[in-house]
């Protein structure tokens, strides 16, 4: 609480005496106290407390000094309460971060906890970070550089690809379970997951633009929000018979165009 008291009154001070209007995001310290956590957020635009593993058992590997229920998952939730409707700081923007590879978490340990962080928390993003070894001590398993996804490498594409999967399930409707996992419960480090859910399921294609509702539209590879949208507005003016005229181009144009029928 003496660290995060001096967070509160650098924020209060930017509020209060310069009656600063702007953003400001807030870090929440590890087992702050619930009043800490509140004042805190009245303050703030954005907040947020690194969850950093998927788990209770993968924070005991990680760290000796904090306990994941009373120091991570409380304050967290605490934090949903007060951001909700109704709560003191409703509306305040909450966000984490997984430590990808600190622990020998599978990627499916890191979608099950941001599915709940999503859902019962609504908060607002989940973030990743590749471990870096050689920081933590050698107890730590991402010191480990034995395993093909611990090294440096591989550990910055688990990231990459973990980016791509949350953005699956937050921009484009995609749940848990369609995300492709391996049998060890890991993205691929090949190919991206929207793709392979393509390849896994052609007996939903070709799809149809023309009369397709969004969530349908967004499984085509190669078509996002921005693209989607473009062919709902385009298709009230009349029928599309070619994805190139939304401004679809290049590879994308390609890669839509084998699963798109007109």
């Amino acid at each position: 609480d003496s660290g995060m008291q001096q967070l509160i009154d650098t924020a209060a001070l930017l509020r209060r005496r310069h009656q600063f209007r702007g953003y400001i995001h807030l870090k929440i310290l590890p087992g702050a106290s619930d009043s800490a956590v509140e004042e805190a957020m009245r303050l703030s635009t954005a907040v947020s407390l690194n969850i950093e593993v998927p788990g209770r058992k993968h924070f005991q590997k990680v760290s000796s000094s904090k306990d994941f229920d009373a120091d991570i998952i409380r304050p967290l939730k605490l934090m949903a309460k007060l951001a909700a409707k109704g709560g003191s700081a409703e509306g305040v923007k909450c966000t984490t971060q997984f430590i990808v590879g600190a622990s020998d978490e599978s990627d499916s340990d890191i979608l099950k906890y941001m599915t709940g962080l999503y859902e019962r928390l609504k908060f607002r993003r989940v973030y990743f970070s590749a471990y870096q070894p050689g920081l933590g001590d050698s107890s730590i398993p991402g010191e480990s550089m034995l395993a093909l996804r611990n090294s440096a490498g591989s550990l910055l594409n688990r990231e990459h690809r973990l980016y791509q999967a949350d953005f699956l399930m937050r921009r484009y409707g995609f749940s848990e379970g369609e995300i492709p996992l391996d049998h060890d419960g890991f993205l691929s480090l090949d190919k991206d997951p929207k793709m392979l859910w393509a390849e896994a399921h052609q007996e939903f294609f070709p799809v149809n633009v023309n009369n397709a509702v969004k969530e349908t539209l967004l499984k085509i590879p190669g078509i996002g929000p921005i693209f989607a949208n473009r062919i709902i507005k385009k298709r009230l003016a009349g029928r599309l018979s070619n994805l190139a005229e939304i401004g679809l181009k290049g590879s994308n144009l390609a890669l839509a165009s084998r699963y798109a029928a007109f």
